[in-house]
């Protein structure tokens, strides 16, 4: 069944909308703490440690501002650009997914260096503890990906429905416009249009009657003058 111009305006505002969510859920998932680990200084035995994702991750931060751009700029461009757009939307989705993994995988490097920016030392003093948002953020980055492959695969038939619902004027010497032509030349009227005047084939209207023609001044008073009628006539 062939899809409506609302159907396919509808499948693109669906991926402009869920690709511009997906990114602000990254960000989202950036912003909270991602991991917790303690350290120690000659003042302090215990300083508690905190890292937030875009500290422990920035590429997730990044490819979440690529994402959100992306689905902007996806209802601007064209049939080449969406394209481009999309392919831009799916790597960011690598970038967030792979950044928030290597996390998950080995949070340590990040911890200590946040252990080192705090206290000046890289010797931690507990364990690293991870939250659930890195986990979260490697979801997201996989969903994003998998947003820009479905639009991508929708994505031809927003061009193909809208020019099969546009009106096209035929362009001259194809055989819809030599016709018309054809038509014109014979004296044919197009239905609506106002008949020329002098066309073949059409008997010609009769000139309107003028006024009646009025006596002459001149000639009535010398009718006059000779003791003539000038009415009988």
């Amino acid at each position: 069944m062939a899809r409506t111009p609302r159907s396919w305006r509808l499948a693109r505002r669906s991926a402009i909308l869920l690709l511009l969510v997906l990114g602000a859920g990254a960000l989202a998932a950036a912003a909270p703490t991602w991991l917790r680990t303690s350290g120690a200084t000659a003042l302090d035995a215990d300083v508690q440690v905190h890292v937030t994702g875009t500290t422990a991750a920035p590429g997730v931060g990044a490819g979440a501002l690529v994402v959100v751009a992306a689905a902007l700029a996806l209802g601007l461009v064209g049939r080449i650009g969406r394209w481009v757009v999309l392919v831009v939307a799916a790597a960011s989705g690598v970038v967030v997914s792979a950044s928030a993994a290597a996390i998950l995988r080995d949070p340590v490097p990040a911890a200590t260096s946040a252990v080192a920016e705090a206290t000046g030392v890289t010797e931690m003093t507990s364990a690293v503890t991870l939250t659930p948002w890195p986990a979260v953020a490697t979801a997201v980055g996989v969903l994003v990906v998998v947003a820009a492959v479905w639009a991508a695969v929708s994505s031809p038939s927003w061009g193909r429905v809208s020019a099969r619902h546009e009106i096209v004027r035929p362009a001259a010497g194809t055989p819809v416009a030599r016709r018309e032509a054809s038509t014109a030349e014979a004296g044919i009227d197009a239905p609506g249009s106002p008949a020329p005047s002098g066309a073949p084939g059409r008997a010609a209207q009769p000139p309107e009657a003028g006024p009646a023609d009025e006596p002459d001044e001149q000639e009535t008073w010398d009718s006059l003058t000779r003791g003539e009628d000038p009415t009988d006539r």
